[in-house]
């Protein structure tokens, strides 16, 4: 199962959001209260671990573990 970031939508100015993380299915919807405190909360973007072509870059170069070239292998 996937982790999710989550952070918290501050009710006054000058707050500061607080992040933290929360593993759910992908089937699962997006929180929308924190769990503990019932303060609203968006789910944050995050980088994950990304797509690795294995086959043959556009090029025609077999570059094995390369991913297609964005990863500076040509």
């Amino acid at each position: 199962m996937p982790i999710y970031v989550y952070e918290t939508i501050p009710a006054k100015a000058g707050e500061k959001p607080v992040q933290f993380e929360l593993q759910q299915s992908m089937r699962d919807e997006a929180l929308k209260t924190h769990p503990e405190t019932g303060q609203p909360v968006r789910r944050l973007i995050s980088g994950g671990f990304g797509y690795l072509d294995k086959g043959k870059s556009h090029s025609g170069h077999d570059h094995g573990h390369c991913c297609g070239g964005s990863c500076g292998c040509h």
